[in-house]
């Protein structure tokens, strides 16, 4: 018997949903969807500025934390005949970069960073960035609206000069989508929600109820896609959260399938 048969599965996530539900549904279970994470906005007039300052500055580091953000920034760079100084300085530039998909972007254009986040979380980045070694050192750090000050008061307390380039962002979820499973999750009437990013996370918790967590840490199972978003959902109180070993949607959807066949066993 599958892990999975007549699970209900909420899916927080926007993209990708149909294909978790599909995985979901192959083990037996019901995906069931509300979208969380908010549409996203690509900021054109921002990001132009933010390449076209980046070209004209000097950087001790350049930091990408999103594929989505270096994308957006290269796309910006080729809409203003900027795309190959952009790619040229950035294989000048010393990269410190977080996420597999930033990552994916730096392969696609035979870009080498200089330090990598193994485990995805900026606090592993950050731990890694050497102190400045001269007065004015500075970073470009391509962010979005969530975190990014606390990021940029993390690299200023160490010294560090720092140009926030925010080229995107999320607008709010529906709030009638966010209530319809806040709803669910009180009355238990979800095996587990799956989250595909903190984003997710914190819309859900964006007025947080001890109801809310009191569910997860009763009956309805709390799973993540990888460690950004696990460690989101353990600030908020939640004292069991599933995730797999390789923070990919098919792992994290096998992971969930195997934690439901065990406790058939035991």
């Amino acid at each position: 018997m599958k892990g999975l048969t007549d699970k209900r599965i909420g899916v927080a996530a926007d993209r990708k949903s149909e294909a978790i539900c599909k995985l979901i549904e192959n083990m037996g279970g019901n995906g069931v969807v509300y979208p969380s994470q908010g549409k996203q906005v690509l900021n054109e007039d921002i990001s132009s500025q933010n390449v076209k300052d980046y070209l004209n500055k000097t950087f001790d580091w350049v930091i990408l934390t999103t594929g989505i953000g270096v994308r957006t920034l290269a796309q910006s760079a080729a809409e203003n005949n900027m795309r190959d100084k952009f790619l040229e300085k950035l294989g000048q530039s010393s990269l410190a970069i977080r996420g597999s998909k930033t990552m994916d972007w730096l392969r696609e254009n035979h870009l080498n960073p200089d330090l990598v986040s193994e485990d995805g979380t900026m606090d592993h980045l950050f731990s890694l960035l050497p102190s400045p070694t001269k007065e004015a050192a500075s970073v470009f750090l391509q962010a979005y609206h969530q975190d990014d000050a606390l990021l940029k008061n993390k690299l200023e307390a160490v010294g560090y000069n720092v140009y926030l380039s925010q080229p995107y962002a999320f607008e709010p979820p529906s709030e009638t989508i966010m209530n319809s499973l806040k709803e669910e999750i009180v009355k238990q009437s979800l095996d587990a929600v799956v989250f595909t990013s903190k984003t997710q996370v914190k819309n859900l918790f964006n007025t947080p109820t001890q109801e809310l967590t009191e569910a997860f840490n009763d009956q309805v199972l709390a799973v993540a896609v990888g460690k950004v978003t696990a460690k989101e959902l353990e600030d908020q109180g939640i004292n069991q959260v599933l995730q797999p070993n390789r923070p990919k949607m098919g792992a994290m959807v096998v992971a969930m399938d195997r934690y439901y066949q065990k406790k058939l066993t035991t």
